[in-house]
């Protein structure tokens, strides 16, 4: 049980990680009884864009144990019970359901007052350690055994292994000390958050979360200090390394680009630490010139060598300094080379704008000229998240998800040879965690949930799909089953409380195996082009589509084969015309509908018009076109692949 970052048993993990790939070690893993042979560590995978992810709370996905602690999908704010073995258990069902990788939420220890209420673990108070909970026993030594042959079961059943991680933060792990004593939690701005050199004194916390009246600041930590107490590993009980500014004043990033504050009652740390300065010469020798940063790097390569995972998904990213994300990026990535993955992933969770997403993810980095690195390689895709789910129910103008590319086609102009390179650098998405409503709302008709599917697996980018999803969970209810519309917890349901809860002949699943099939079969839907289409509904006079309701129409190019996708999110039937590329259709082309949200099949020719008329921001041209006639019912979206 490693308690510093410098512990002999975070050496020998390392060097035995490098040891293992270097031999190009193999070991068995029984899959359904039978041995299946995987590589260590295991590799990574060439292209991320082949995978799609399926992200779960471990708590609240699978217990084969226990029922959960409350009502499966009723407001709870408290632990429901999941654990390693749960998701173990439905490894089968995944690896049928079409993922190609899991994320999970995050596994380390969190403060022990908070246990019940921090179940869905980004409290984080020991940055090295797995949190028991998550164990069949509840010890820690079952915990790291059984989320080792979670990973090793997965890797076995070909799917990578995506942990969510912190470094925005830890625990509530001290309180505030005012003159008139202890503040837990929040704080006015104006007290907490003036100058350098401004910050209260701060009590460290015990196992029990209260003050230590023995540790105060720069005190020495007491002799006898439990695994509960404070933060883990040693190397960050310094209250210098943590903001002490109280609650944040803002979600925008300030002038160094990040958001400064405590996230609520987790303390924030000061990972652009700088010890640089005089009076830092004991901590540059121990840790380097950014010690918050250098003790989070180790504490991370560990978990890396240790469980052998694939990813990390960082959480809270635009509250730290985008240099130091940069830094962390490159440094996962060149740990994980040294160990033989050569595509190690690194995301991050940035809720913004397209701009502020730009400061932090690979295609940008900083933009400081040679010296510059690559940072982290991808951000969740927001704006897309902002677009459509309001698009598919429709809500919300069609012509804005176009409108979310175009402006991603400015961002990356200079930066990328081909704009189809675009889908690597954002993990897109329709509903999660954070949210209060899922994408499947009770009042939301399942083609409109089928087609924000469709959409989601065909649009660029690295899909995730929420736990869930696929065996229509639609939120929270209230005691007497109705929906509970103001539910905080409405995301969070606990999977298998809920009867059946791994059908997999249930409607959305099949739906996702499906679409997730055709994506594998189809390369233009992971690495293509995108191009939105005008449409027409007499056949020769073709505009972009607009308005709640409308179509959307684009096409995914790789090389000569163009995948067509057509989604009418209107309440009637669409008959039309879509354009298709004129090069690739000089001759006409057989296309058949391979997806459709509504089971129709069909097919139809493309053909040549000699004069089409076209309509864009209020101008009219003329000249020859190839398009694509289709016929969708109301809310039917149709992929369209060369017969």
């Amino acid at each position: 049980m490693p308690t510093q970052i410098f512990e002999p048993a975070v050496a020998q993990t390392i060097l035995a990680a490098q040891a293992a790939a270097h031999a190009r070690q193999t070991k068995s893993v029984m899959v359904g009884g039978q041995p299946r042979t995987v590589r260590v560590p295991f590799p990574s995978p060439g292209d991320w864009r082949d995978q799609w992810i399926y992200f779960l709370m471990v708590d609240r996905f699978n217990n084969p144990g226990a029922a959960p602690q409350g009502a499966w999908n009723q407001r709870f704010n408290r632990r429901q019970g999941g654990t390693f073995q749960g998701v173990q258990a439905q490894l089968g069902y995944l690896e049928r359901l079409g993922a190609r990788a899991i994320w999970l939420s995050p596994v380390l220890k969190n403060s022990r007052p908070d246990w019940e209420f921090n179940y869905h673990g980004y409290g984080q108070q020991d940055f090295l350690n797995v949190d028991e909970r998550f164990a069949s026993d509840g010890t820690r030594a079952t915990a790291e055994r059984e989320l080792g042959e979670l990973v090793d079961e997965a890797h076995a059943r070909g799917i990578h292994v995506v942990l969510d991680i912190v470094l925005n933060h830890s625990a509530r792990v001290f309180d505030y000390v005012r003159p008139a004593g202890i503040v837990p939690e929040f704080s006015d701005a104006g007290v907490m958050n003036g100058g350098l050199g401004s910050e209260p004194a701060v009590q460290w916390l015990n196992g029990f979360g209260f003050p230590r009246i023995d540790w105060q600041n720069s005190l020495p930590p007491p002799a006898q200090l439990g695994v509960d107490d404070a933060v883990w590993p040693s190397d960050l009980q310094n209250h210098a390394f943590f903001r002490r500014r109280g609650s944040k004043l803002s979600d925008k990033p300030d002038e160094r680009g990040f958001a400064r504050g405590d996230f609520g009652d987790m303390r924030q740390l000061v990972v652009e630490y700088d010890a640089t300065v005089a009076g830092q010469e004991a901590l540059r020798e121990r840790y380097g010139i950014s010690p918050v940063l250098g003790i989070l790097i180790r504490a991370h390569h560990y978990l890396i060598a240790k469980y052998d995972l694939d990813g990390f998904r960082i959480d809270t990213v635009k509250y730290v300094d985008p240099a130091a994300i940069e830094t962390f990026g490159n440094s996962m990535r060149e740990f994980a080379l040294s160990i033989g993955k050569r595509n190690f992933f690194t995301f991050g969770e940035v809720y913004d704008d397209e701009k502020t997403i730009a400061r932090f993810i690979g295609r940008n980095g900083r933009k400081s000229g040679a010296d510059g690195g690559y940072g982290i390689d991808a951000a969740l895709d927001f704006p897309l998240f902002f677009t459509l789910p309001r698009v598919a129910k429709g809500v919300d103008d069609v012509a804005a998800i176009r409108r979310v590319f175009h402006d991603r086609k400015l961002e990356e102009a200079e930066l990328l040879s081909s704009h189809g390179e675009a889908g690597r650098f954002f993990v897109s998405f329709l509903d999660n965690h954070d949210q209060h409503e899922r994408i499947q709302h009770p009042l939301t008709p399942l083609n409109q949930v089928t087609l924000a599917m469709t959409l989601l697996f065909t649009l660029q980018g690295i899909p995730a799909l929420y736990y869930g999803t696929e065996q229509g969970l639609r939120g929270t209810v209230d005691g007497a089953g109705n929906a509970d519309l103001d539910a905080n917890e409405s995301t969070r349901e606990a999977l298998w409380g809920k009867p059946n809860a791994f059908d997999t002949s249930a409607v959305e699943f099949t739906r996702v195996q499906a679409l997730s099939a055709l994506r594998d079969a189809e390369p233009p839907l992971r690495y293509g082009r995108l191009y939105f289409r005008e449409v027409s509904g007499n056949g020769t006079d073709f505009g972009h589509s607009s308005g709640v309701g409308g179509i959307v129409a684009f096409s995914r190019i790789l090389v000569d084969r163009e995948i067509v996708v057509v989604a009418n999110t209107g309440t009637q039937q669409f008959s039309g015309a879509v354009l298709v590329d004129r090069d690739i259709h000089a001759t006409p082309t057989q296309m058949r509908v391979a997806f459709s949200n509504q089971n129709h099949a069909a097919t139809a020719f493309t053909r040549k018009i000699a004069s089409a008329r076209f309509f864009d921001d209020n101008r009219v041209s003329t000249g020859p076109a190839a398009a694509l006639d289709v016929v969708l019912a109301a809310r039917e979206v149709q992929v369209l692949v060369p017969a």
